[in-house]
C-alpha cells in the first residue's frame, strides 16, 4: 500500500534544472496550465551545476520525476544525456525539455517554436526576409537558430565571444547560404540588421550595461532578448537607445515554450494568453514590447 501511494504521489512530478534557477517563473506557469486544464502536477526548481547535473537528474528520476525543463547552462549537457532526441533538438544540439519514456530520457527543444509563436502569433511580427544577428552561441542560441531560419529570415549572422562556438553553430545549422559566423567585434562590418536577438547570459552575471555599436540597428529593427525581467533590462535599454522600432523581452517566449513542453508531457496544449497576461500584469519589472 505504501509503495502504491508513493508511486501515485510521483505520477505528475516535474521540475526545471538550471544554475541559477531560483528566479525561474516556470513553476508558476506550469501550475497555471495545470489549473486551467484540471491536471494535478508538482513542478519545482532544482539547482544544479553542469558537473552535478547528471547526478541531480538521476535523483529526480528516483523521486518519481516524469519530465523536466532545462535552462542555462545545462541545455547542451541535457542533449548528451538523452537516449533519443527530436529532430529540432538534433538541429539545435541542445535540449530544454526532457520526457521520461520506458526508463530513458527523450529530449526535445521547444525554445525556437516558443520564440516564433510569441513574435509572429502574439505580437503579429513578420520575420520573413529579415537580416538577423544572433548574439551568443550557447544552448539558448542553439535552440532558436533553426527556428529563425525556418521562419524565413534572409540571413543569420552568429557572433560569440568565443568565435569557435559561433563557427560550430553555423556549421551545425547546415545552411551555408544563410547561416554565417563572425567575430564579435566584426558584427557591424556588413551593415545593420532588421532583427537582433540577444541569446547571451551577460546580464544574468551581473552586467548592468550592454554595449554594442548603434549602427547595428536601424529605425525598423526588431530587438529581442531571450531573457526576461531584470536580466533583460540592459540589452533592451541599448535597443531603445539605438532607436529600434520593436523591443521585446523573453517573457512571451518563456510562456510559449512552456506550453509546448506541457503538451509533450500531457498531450494537450494550454491557452497561453491568460497566463502571459497575468505574469505581465503582476511583475512591473518585466519589460514588454514598445
Amino acid at each position: 500500500t505504501l509503495g502504491v501511494s508513493i508511486k501515485e504521489s510521483c505520477m505528475n512530478h516535474y521540475a526545471v534544472f538550471g544554475h541559477p534557477v531560483s528566479h525561474s517563473l516556470s513553476p508558476r506557469i506550469h501550475a497555471a496550465f495545470g489549473r486551467q486544464l484540471g491536471i494535478s502536477l508538482d513542478y519545482t526548481t532544482i539547482e544544479a551545476t553542469p558537473d552535478a547535473f547528471p547526478q541531480a537528474l538521476d535523483a529526480f528520476v528516483t523521486a518519481g520525476g516524469k519530465g523536466a525543463n532545462v535552462t542555462l547552462p545545462l541545455k547542451e549537457a541535457a542533449f548528451a544525456l538523452c537516449a533519443s532526441t527530436s529532430e529540432r533538438a538534433q538541429r539545435a544540439g541542445a535540449v530544454n525539455t526532457l520526457i521520461r519514456n520506458d526508463g530513458q530520457w527523450r529530449g526535445d527543444n521547444t525554445d525556437g517554436i516558443g520564440l516564433v509563436r510569441d513574435l509572429t502569433g502574439r505580437l503579429s511580427l513578420d520575420l520573413r526576409g529579415r537580416r538577423a544577428l544572433l548574439l551568443g552561441a550557447g544552448g539558448s542560441a542553439r535552440g532558436v537558430a533553426p527556428a529563425l531560419l525556418d521562419a524565413g529570415v534572409s540571413e543569420l549572422i552568429i557572433v560569440n565571444r568565443t568565435a569557435e562556438r559561433a563557427d560550430a553553430l553555423a556549421d551545425a545549422l547546415g545552411d551555408p547560404q544563410r547561416a554565417h559566423s563572425r567575430y564579435w567585434d566584426d558584427a557591424g562590418a556588413e551593415g545593420d540588421y532588421a532583427l537582433i536577438v540577444n541569446a547571451t547570459s551577460a546580464s544574468r552575471d551581473g552586467t548592468t550595461e550592454f554595449t554594442l555599436p548603434f549602427q547595428l540597428a536601424n529605425s525598423r529593427t526588431l530587438a529581442v532578448d531571450l531573457n526576461y525581467g531584470e536580466a533583460a533590462i540592459p540589452f533592451l535599454a541599448w535597443a531603445r537607445a539605438a532607436n529600434c522600432r520593436d523591443v521585446v523581452d523573453g517573457l512571451g517566449m518563456l510562456v510559449e515554450q512552456a506550453a509546448a513542453s506541457f503538451e509533450l508531457w500531457h498531450g494537450v496544449r494550454p491557452d497561453t494568453a491568460p497566463v502571459y497576461a497575468t505574469l505581465r500584469d503582476k511583475d512591473a519589472a518585466l519589460v514588454t514590447a514598445d
